[in-house]
């Protein structure tokens, strides 16, 4: 039997629960990593390499994330072993048997993550009557129409330009990963005038140092169509936007796309982690040693979880992107000005910050 006890430490994991409904073709894991701050909220990833492992991570990357972000909620997530491509009524029937499997994890509030949607956690919350992240038809905030996550990462970079001598009219942007989140992040900086160089998707690399048309390219890819078809810019193989020359790169697709043997290759004064845990921790040390900033994931991207936590408790679109200025800029300046002080990393920072807060709301449970 698989020694999970090998991931424990003092925060958690609280459960790691392990589902399978065989008439139902049902694989999944659920972890609820920390309960200090409130019940965990943290979503339902679908992928057919999903492991225990990337959930647990997964899960302490939400617990730091809540509670750097000072949200009345500890963290978790959930892994669904399937294909999100798959037809949509054998998706329905996948996502509801999950829901009817955590219908008694009260203490875990699932929303979307990659592989889901608005639309999936509609089924979940008909089932369990909780999640976040709903259709504005059940009184959702739509993250991903808006864009909270991107929207977030645009405001972490713009807060973290005096600390990489980096100025956001012309710098050059290179996004791996142009779906959701990264689609977004594009959007907002180039509102603020940076220049979209690069763009990745699972078709292929676009590139044009003259910079692409933000607002076509995203046209294009809300038609359906893949960066490979599109007509203008240099295309290249998918993973050749880590050799992109720019300002700014945001990874914002799977863990672990920066390691050891690859991110020497990149050309870039700052990585904004859009995606949660896309670099080990040996290409972070090996970043911040070339002097290129880190902005690490659990403080960059909090905008889709703290969109979706003023959506569960009743909040509007308004006070959503109010919010996300408010936490995410007010971290990022905090966490980078501890870094600078410290002479540490900007995540050992962030950990720091995050930590303090867990054990302040920890020093109020019973079992804290």
């Amino acid at each position: 039997m698989e020694n999970i006890f090998r991931f424990a430490d003092s925060l958690g994991p609280a459960k790691i629960v392990h589902i399978h409904v065989p008439n139902a073709d049902l694989k999944a894991i659920v972890v609820i990593d920390n309960l200090a701050c409130g019940p965990a909220m943290g979503g339902v990833r679908m992928a057919p390499d999903v492991s225990v492992e990337e959930c647990v991570r997964l899960a302490r990357a939400m617990t730091l994330k809540n509670a750097a972000a000072g949200l009345p909620h500890g963290g978790g997530k959930s892994v669904i072993f399937a294909d999100p491509r798959m037809p949509i009524a054998e998706k329905e029937r996948l996502i509801r048997a999950f829901a009817c499997a955590i219908r008694d994890l009260v203490d875990y509030i699932p929303g979307p993550d990659m592989g889901t949607d608005e639309r999936c956690m509609a089924w979940v919350c008909d089932e369990t009557g909780r999640a976040a992240g709903l259709p504005p038809v059940l009184g959702g905030i739509p993250l991903d129409e808006i864009g909270a996550t991107g929207f977030g990462l645009a405001v972490a970079i713009e807060a973290a330009q005096p600390y990489c001598g980096l100025a956001l009219q012309g710098a050059r942007v290179a996004v791996q990963g142009f779906g959701a989140v990264g689609r977004h992040a594009a959007r907002f900086l180039a509102a603020k005038g940076a220049v979209l160089v690069g763009a990745a998707d699972s078709s292929a690399t676009l590139y044009d140092p003259k910079g692409l048309d933000v607002a076509d390219l995203l046209r294009h890819k809300l038609a359906g169509g893949a960066l490979a078809d599109y007509p203008a810019g240099e295309k290249r193989d998918r993973d050749a936007i880590i050799d992109v020359p720019c300002d700014i790169w945001i990874p914002s697709a799977r863990p672990d796309v920066l390691r050891a043997d690859n991110v020497a290759r990149l050309q870039t004064k700052l990585v904004a982690q859009g995606a949660n845990i896309p670099a080990t921790e040996a290409a972070e040390a090996m970043l911040h040693a070339r002097g290129i900033l880190v902005l690490p994931d659990f403080i960059a991207n909090a905008g889709g979880v703290i969109c979706a936590a003023v959506e569960y408790h009743g909040g509007t679109e308004a006070a959503a992107f109010a919010a996300i200025a408010e936490k995410v800029g007010r971290n990022t300046r905090q966490m980078l000005g501890q870094a600078a002080s410290a002479h540490s990393t900007p995540r050992a920072a962030a950990i720091a910050l995050a930590e303090q807060r867990l054990k302040q709301a920890a020093g109020y449970r019973r079992w804290g």
